[in-house]
């Protein structure tokens, strides 16, 4: 899979949100109930999005996101945010050269 199909498929997913309803199980649902007494919070969806936050900045700084990507898609997150791969940036195979060309190379 490519940079291509990883944007596919996120935009495919952001677009199939608009109508998700979650449904909690008992632990889950006591533990958000504790987390909007704690912090006075009355919207809940509002906890399940600093949730999700807090979920997904874990996940890229521990590099997991990153290993499933790569593993899945063959890029990084930032290659993603960028829209280009480390090759693309790199100007890896858009031409052939000598000196100036390899020493961009890793």
């Amino acid at each position: 899979m490519s940079l291509d199909d990883l944007t596919a498929d996120v935009e495919d997913a952001y677009g199939d949100l608009d109508s998700v309803e979650f449904t909690l199980d008992d632990e889950s649902r006591l533990e958000l109930a504790m987390l909007q007494s704690a912090l006075e919070e009355d919207d809940p969806s509002a906890l399940v999005s600093r949730a999700i936050h807090m979920l997904f900045q874990s996940t890229a700084e521990t590099g997991k996101l990153d290993f499933h990507l790569r593993g899945r898609y063959d890029v990084t997150y930032d290659e993603y945010l960028s829209g280009m791969t480390y090759d693309d940036m790199a100007g890896m195979g858009e031409r052939s050269g000598g000196e100036e060309d390899r020493r961009y190379q890793f």
